[in-house]
């Protein structure tokens, strides 16, 4: 979801062990000429150039610099207006009517109207494009899956009634239409200057109306940005922004602390050292994410994982309270649930499987497997880049043999061939993350776990989960709702298509200079305020 640059940039890389001004200070020599650069690593490549594909988070933290769409999130997570100044909600939830902000100018010059935001919507639902998410977030706007099956020319759930206001109407009403709308699926952008048809591959075709501007990417190397002048948010303190791609969290560390980056996710073993370290501990910032890193076993891709006895038996062989202990450092929260603390109807406590090593040998033998004896080869697939992933991986894979008897071989991948062969179902057992898009149930519940679900790459069906997760879709937020979500969540946690191990906590380190970071349990929002203060 992702090109050139000057060839004296690939020195940036070379400066790993020039410490400058001695291991733990912000060396005078990495900052020079960068006193308004604002620079942090993307530990992977860019997954795409374009916002109507991106379906990783780190991918989007770049492209939500660029790229806009009619709303957004603030720092009190809730919906906030962005290209649209305002809405009105008719008809009882089902039409909604966006007044777009005045003087509005995309990169290239030119002001935004109501037909870029039709233009846009029939792009990202254009089967050519075959953008992965289009069906997760735009699915309850009228015309949208007939588009999407190449049955329709165009959406006809979305209307231009002037040049500043759009129509949208929707085949229910549901609450959290306005929350999808956030994801950069909804991204508005300019039909003379991005393929209609086909992915944007180069940083010229990414013209949008955010507050910065995509200037440069070397592949694999460096992605630069620049501050857009004339954005209607008022013009960024900062003249620029680097993102090194660094995969190694041991080379992200050291550049830190010798000056050359401003801000970096540390993982769990390096917290504990740096807590005790007096240069670099008052750096050191949590923030709680409203996401959850799980254990999947797919039915189908892996035959005996359509046996729910087999599923339950593999998850109560794993224990998720000595991995945050022991593995994590206990930085982060276990989870007992799939829904994450943020999201209404979170409960402490769900109806969840324990660890329980002998009845999960037990309940292996009984489904036909006794100590693993019949099981096909079993693959666990994780992504790399992350060592606090792998980590995990490793304490599942041991956990497993020695309680199961099982042995399962573990794969590394490059993160967009994983997520390419995620989105295929052919992922047998995996360890993998889902981060809120929005603050719902419906969000994690059906949008991941029912049967038909766009999200659902792994084949778990239970049909009293959908009925419950179909009702409580539909309903006003309030008790009721929650408890339909309850009974769903219950159900899902005893099928065990997942086995939950905790809710993302994220430890980073931040310079002193960096000031302004606007925050949300989302992550980072877009750096319209961050500035960069010298240092003494």
């Amino acid at each position: 979801m992702r090109c050139s640059i000057a060839l004296a940039f690939v020195a940036l890389f070379a400066l790993i062990g020039c410490s400058g001004g001695g291991g733990g200070g912000f060396s005078q020599r990495a900052q020079q000429g960068k006193e308004n650069t604002f620079r942090y690593p993307i530990p992977t490549s860019p997954t795409t150039l374009d916002p109507h594909k991106v379906e990783d988070g780190d991918t989007i933290d770049l492209l939500q610099q660029t790229f806009e769409g009619l709303v957004g999130w603030n720092s009190e997570n809730q919906v906030a207006p962005k290209l649209a100044e305002k809405w009105e909600i008719k008809d009882n939830g089902s039409t909604y009517v966006f007044t777009l902000r005045a003087g509005v100018k995309f990169h290239n010059g030119r002001e935004l109207t109501a037909d870029d935001v039709k233009w846009s919507y029939e792009r990202v639902t254009n089967p050519k494009l075959a953008s992965p998410v289009a069906a997760t977030y735009l699915s309850d706007i009228v015309g949208v899956k007939e588009k999407l099956a190449g049955t329709a020319p165009e959406v006809t759930g979305i209307k231009v009634l002037t040049p500043q206001t759009v129509e949208f109407r929707l085949t229910r009403p549901v609450a959290f239409f306005l929350a999808k709308l956030t994801y950069l699926t909804g991204a508005i952008l300019p039909k003379e200057s991005v393929p209609a048809d086909s992915d944007i591959r180069t940083t010229e075709q990414m013209v949008g109306t955010g507050p910065f501007k995509a200037a440069r990417y070397t592949t694999d190397q460096l992605f630069e940005l620049e501050a857009y002048d004339a954005y209607w948010g008022g013009k960024p303190k900062l003249a620029r922004i680097e993102r090194p791609v660094i995969k190694d969290a041991a080379t992200r560390l050291l550049k830190y602390k010798n000056g050359e980056i401003d801000l970096i996710s540390l993982e769990r073993p390096d917290v504990e050292p740096l807590q005790r370290d007096e240069k670099f501990k008052d750096q050191i910032r949590y923030f709680p994410r409203a996401a959850t890193w799980y254990v999947g076993f797919a039915p189908n891709a892996y035959e005996p994982f359509k046996n729910r006895e087999v599923r339950r038996a593999f998850a109560m062989a794993i224990d998720p309270e000595e991995i945050v202990r022991d593995v994590l450092g206990g930085v982060n929260q276990v989870a007992l649930g799939v829904l994450p603390p943020q999201i209404p109807g979170f409960r402490e406590k769900p109806n969840h499987l324990p660890f329980d090593p002998a009845e999960a040998k037990r309940v292996l033998a009984a489904a036909g497997y006794p100590d693993g004896k019949g099981l096909p080869p079993l693959l666990m697939n994780f992504r790399d880049g992350r060592p606090d992933v792998e980590k995990v991986a490793v304490a599942v894979q041991a956990q497993i043999k020695k309680n199961l008897g099982v042995e399962v071989t573990l794969g590394k991948m490059e993160w967009t061939a994983y997520l390419a062969k995620r989105d295929k179902g052919g992922l047998q057992m995996f360890h993998m993350r889902w981060g809120a898009d929005y603050l719902d149930p419906e969000n994690f519940l059906t949008l991941l776990l029912t049967t038909n679900a766009p999200e659902n790459k792994m084949g778990y069906s239970n049909p009293e989960v959908d009925r419950l997760c179909a009702e409580a879709d539909i309903m006003p937020a309030g008790p009721e709702r929650d408890a339909k979500y309850a009974q769903a969540e219950d159900l899902i946690l005893q099928d065990a298509p997942w086995r939950p191990i905790y809710f993302q906590r994220d430890a980073e380190l931040i310079s002193p200079r960096v000031k302004g970071l606007t925050e949300s349990v989302f992550g980072h929002l877009p750096h319209v305020n961050v500035e960069l203060v010298a240092q003494p």
